[in-house]
């Protein structure tokens, strides 16, 4: 009986005055701190008091009558989602992509708490629709749109999903070591490491290495089951090259890396690196189209 009852799990992290009060212990040590650093308390303070009204519309949306969950970013990894949850990300636009990595098909309302702080480009939602939305979610009455996510498989069957972009390199500053390959093209390269983007991540990250380098290689679109790839300050030398740079990775290709790193290496996704693959010498990664997708309230 209780299997029928409809979930809906509210995803947040951690707000900037509540991360910065359990470092500091007191709100005076706190204040003190941002003073320092021409910042203000009662600035935070605001932001709080705009996050909790928000969060607040959120929990009154959802009947009293059905099971809700609340979820901190950083116990993702811990939580078990069931099949019809829907989930209310309730954040910035990363706070979505933070969750996708853990669904199997679940419907995901992004809740823009504060629209002056956050772009809302996942995140859509103002926080006063969902006493309408989480119903009709619930009902199978919201359209959704599917994002392509991107997958990295290392030759020993362990995987890393994301939704923005996976990256491939060094965890410190020093050069990555690597040969990558595409179709019938390869290259030993020295870089600052490979960006292989979705749709979605070319909006952030892949869009700001494309517009610095002033390519034309054609971005795909959030829905389009296809990649792009950069690598980043490769560099050339008696030993590596620098031509094999940029490239579209449709749904049936694969970009791989092989490393010559002998400690360091690292593969990570969505700007996460504490939830990352270690990639050492002679590990071979295949990067591609996930066939998961991430269906969003349109």
């Amino acid at each position: 009986m209780t299997a029928s009852i409809p979930r809906v799990v509210v995803v947040t992290r951690q707000t900037e005055l509540a991360a910065l009060l359990a470092r500091h212990g007191t709100r005076e040590q706190a204040r003190f701190f941002l003073s320092t650093r021409g910042r203000a308390i009662e600035d935070l303070e605001a932001a709080e008091a705009v996050f909790k009204v928000a969060l607040g519309s959120v929990t009154a949306a959802i009947p009293t009558e059905w099971r809700r969950v609340r979820v901190d970013r950083g116990d993702l990894d811990r939580f078990l989602f069931e099949p019809d949850d829907v989930i209310v990300a309730v954040g910035q636009d990363g706070l979505v992509a933070n969750v996708a990595k853990y669904l199997t098909g679940q419907l995901v309302i992004g809740c823009n708490p504060d629209a002056s702080r956050y772009e809302g480009i996942l995140v859509r939602h103002a926080a006063a629709e969902m006493r309408k939305l989480v119903p009709a979610a619930v009902a199978g009455e919201v359209a959704a749109e599917e994002r392509t996510m991107v997958e990295a498989v290392l030759d020993d069957g362990l995987r890393l999903l994301a939704l923005n972009e996976v990256f491939v390199g060094h965890q410190s500053h020093q050069s990555a070591r690597y040969s990558v390959g595409v179709a019938d093209l390869r290259e030993r390269q020295s870089s600052s490491g490979v960006v292989i983007t979705t749709g979605t991540g070319a909006t952030g990250w892949g869009r700001s290495i494309a517009l610095e380098r002033h390519s034309d290689l054609a971005l795909p679109q959030p829905a389009e089951p296809a990649l792009a790839f950069f690598v980043r300050e490769a560099w050339p030398s008696v030993s590596t090259g620098a031509t094999l740079t940029e490239g579209r990775l449709e749904s049936n290709a694969a970009l791989t890396i092989s490393s010559e790193m002998n400690e360091g290496g690292v593969v990570f996704g969505d700007g996460i690196e504490a939830d990352r693959l270690e990639f050492g010498w002679g590990r071979r990664l295949e990067v591609r189209v996930a066939p998961e997708r991430l269906r969003l309230a349109a």
